[in-house]
């Protein structure tokens, strides 16, 4: 091949791979690897997706998950409301890097009686210790398995994760 051809074939693998992460959006998925394991989990970066989270889900797919993208780097905390299946959550600085891991467990749903404010107010909270623009929902005990551990820097593409906030 000639060796002009060759830059530009080269040019254009970068550009489309670049178009294809940048083609993340609410709702969609991120085929991405954690520890070294392929995962594709569901991209939530609107207020109504990030609230609905995996709320009513019955079962995280041991290659599955979601990947909250908030549009600044916070203080985070989590709960698990109308959630019925355990998880465990990650949370990662602006560069990648988990600034804290819980596994959460499922809570009785709001009861019949009980106003929605009670409701809230028994969830416990699983906060992310220092500020946060990322967290990863997988099924509970994928990190454990996975041996991620806070400080640990995962590899993301933040630039696609925030193309897709809505």
């Amino acid at each position: 091949m000639h060796p002009r051809l060759t830059i530009i074939a080269l040019a254009t693998a970068v550009t489309c791979t670049a178009c294809d992460s940048s083609a993340l959006k609410d709702g969609g998925t991120w085929n991405t690897t954690i520890a070294g394991s392929p995962f594709r989990l569901t991209v939530s970066s609107s207020d109504p997706t990030r609230q609905r989270g995996l709320g009513a889900v019955t079962d995280i797919p041991t290659d599955g998950g979601m990947v909250f993208v908030f549009p600044d780097s916070e203080m985070r905390g989590f709960w698990m409301k109308d959630c019925v299946t355990d998880m465990d959550i990650i949370y990662l600085d602006p560069m990648g890097y988990v600034t804290a891991i819980h596994t959460m467990s499922k809570q009785p749903l709001r009861g019949a009686d009980e106003s929605q404010i009670t409701y809230e107010a028994r969830l416990k909270r699983y906060s992310s210790v220092t500020p946060a623009q990322y967290a990863i929902e997988l099924r509970a005990g994928r990190a454990n398995e996975l041996k991620i551990k806070t400080s640990q820097k995962l590899p993301i593409d933040a630039a696609a994760l925030k193309a897709a906030i809505r």
